[in-house]
């Protein structure tokens, strides 16, 4: 099957790729859709085989939970149980780049699959319009981790997705994402908020309603929560990082001004937020390239800069 442009520009168009792609969803096929931290892999999230071919297209371990996306707060609240806190954050982030991890309704319609049989759910509202069409159009939950072989470096194009996944799969095209980094997840210890994965939205802005955050350390033999797996989003090459320069036989991937030749750019302005957005197609494109060693520039800690150096720890550690 094809890459689908969708377009909201383009309104009749855009509806009926966003219908034929609801039929698929409804029936129990797979497909891939932009939101706007990355390309995500839909599914049914009711449907049990249609969650273990997820699973199966990917390789995913079946350990790992997947994210499960619906249209609104209100939606949500009918497949988790939300606390006080959780209710603001949902408030202040949602729709937006936030995950929350929450004890399962008695009634939750959603397949043990997806929660990889815990009594939790990871859940998120996305903004990307087309995300929101889909589900809507499906009327049904979609669980969707990243378009990609478990493993890589997330997809942020259309074209990453069909690389990784092949073109047998539907792929709804609406062009690069906007954040670029996959959601961050909170999930709770009682009162207190716990960060179990950094991503788009930066744990500075999250804490002005939590407080501080507690951290949790990985635990790979029964993760919590997506992207708690130590080895994650590698390339081929590779990855020393926290690089001031590169050495002989190193791609540099720069992070501001630089002299290098023929170096990768993350943000010559200095900005992690563009440099978030540009991670994982320059990760992509160093394979490109045919690179087999790439030194990374030192990457400030702050805002989202937490969460880029997680994925170049995990993309790294996985090498190791």
């Amino acid at each position: 099957m094809p890459i689908v442009p969708v377009d909201p520009a383009h309104p009749s168009a855009f509806r009926a790729a966003i219908a034929a792609a609801a039929r698929q969803i409804a029936s129990g096929e797979l497909v891939a859709f932009p939101t706007e931290t990355v390309y995500g892999l839909g599914a049914d999230a009711t449907n049990g085989e249609a969650l273990a071919r997820v699973f199966e297209t990917k390789g995913r371990p079946r350990i790992n939970p997947l994210i499960v996306h619906v249209e609104s707060a209100k939606a949500a609240r009918r497949l988790v149980q939300f606390n006080p806190l959780a209710l603001k954050l949902a408030e202040a982030f949602w729709p937006g780049g936030l995950t929350l991890v929450l004890p399962k309704t008695a009634k939750c319609p959603v397949h043990d699959l997806a929660s990889a049989g815990l009594p939790t759910l990871a859940i998120r509202v996305p903004a990307h319009p087309v995300a929101q069409a889909l589900i809507l159009s499906a009327g049904v939950p979609i669980a969707a981790p990243s378009a990609n072989a478990s493993g890589e470096p997330s997809p942020t194009r259309a074209a990453h997705v069909a690389e990784s996944l092949g073109e047998a799969l539907t792929i709804l095209d609406a062009g690069p994402c906007n954040a670029g980094l996959e959601s961050t997840v909170i999930g709770f210890d009682g009162r207190q908020a716990v960060l179990l994965r950094p991503g788009a939205t930066a744990r500075e802005d999250i804490e002005t309603i939590t407080g501080p955050l507690a951290v949790a350390s990985d635990d790979e033999s029964r993760p919590s929560s997506p992207g708690r797996l130590l080895r994650h989003y590698a390339p081929a090459a590779k990855l020393r990082l926290n690089a001031e320069a590169p050495r002989s036989g190193e791609l540099y991937i720069a992070f501001g001004p630089t002299d290098v030749d023929d170096a990768l750019q993350l943000s010559e302005a200095g900005s992690t937020r563009e440099a978030a957005a540009n991670l994982f197609a320059l990760l992509r494109e160093a394979d490109k390239r045919g690179a087999k060693a790439v030194a990374v520039a030192p990457i400030p800690a702050s805002g989202l800069g937490e969460a880029i150096n997680d994925r170049l720890a995990r993309a790294a550690a996985a090498q190791d």
